[in-house]
């Protein structure tokens, strides 16, 4: 693995696990002396995560970590609703596969259950494979790997939400609870209302939003 990705992979990991917090302004001095590294590299990592939306890069002066906006949050969550919901739709009529899925997420929220809420970025990982079991039950490629991309803002997010709020990680749980439940009396409407207050409460941003971050100052 070259210097560049090394530094980049490792500088994305902490924007998502919050470790990097948005609004936060890296000198590539400060990351080449952190990952101990030259600072052509650096410089490298830092364009590409600026191609992804992860920075900004303001010349002379850093890379602006960008924070994540309410609007953004907003979107992913709409996205989430609709392919999850349309997912929990497509198997409604399906025992078999309704059992096998409600089986998949038992285990998963055993897994979840078992995690030490300090580990954050443990129980945002499993947090993100509960939804995209549900989201993979559709049995839909194209959906799925949709749903798939969105994985690193929904880690992002769940970490920031985690971090923010006290209870978050019980309230994640019990939603789970929930929603495994909506799915296994086969009501994809009850589960997909639920599904909306459950992403709503934890990441606290209501739908239609519109707050843009600044630039440094």
């Amino acid at each position: 693995m070259s210097a560049a990705e090394r530094v980049y992979r490792e500088v994305k990991e902490s924007i998502l696990l919050n470790e990097i917090t948005g609004g936060e302004l890296l000198s590539e001095g400060e990351i080449a002396t952190r990952y101990s590294v030259s600072r052509t590299p650096v410089r490298e990592a830092f364009l590409r995560l600026e191609s992804e939306g992860w920075m900004k890069l303001y010349p002379k002066r850093g890379a602006l970590v960008q924070p994540i906006a309410d609007d953004e949050v907003a979107e992913v969550i709409e996205a989430r609703i609709l392919l999850e919901g349309h997912a929990v739709r497509a198997i409604a009529g399906d025992p078999a596969a309704i059992e096998a899925l409600v089986a998949a997420l038992r285990g998963n929220l055993d897994d979840h259950r078992g995690i030490d809420p300090t580990d954050v970025a443990g129980f945002a990982k499993v947090d993100a494979q509960f939804h995209q079991l549900i989201a993979a039950a559709g049995r839909n490629r194209l959906l799925t790997g949709f749903y798939t991309s969105l994985g690193e803002r929904h880690r992002r997010m769940t970490t920031t939400s985690v971090h923010r709020r006290t209870g978050t990680s019980q309230r994640i749980l019990d939603d789970h609870h929930e929603l495994i439940e909506a799915i296994a009396a086969a009501e994809p409407e009850h589960f997909i209302a639920a599904l909306d207050r459950h992403l709503l409460a934890v990441h606290g941003v209501a739908t239609g939003t519109g707050t843009r971050s600044g630039e440094p100052r």
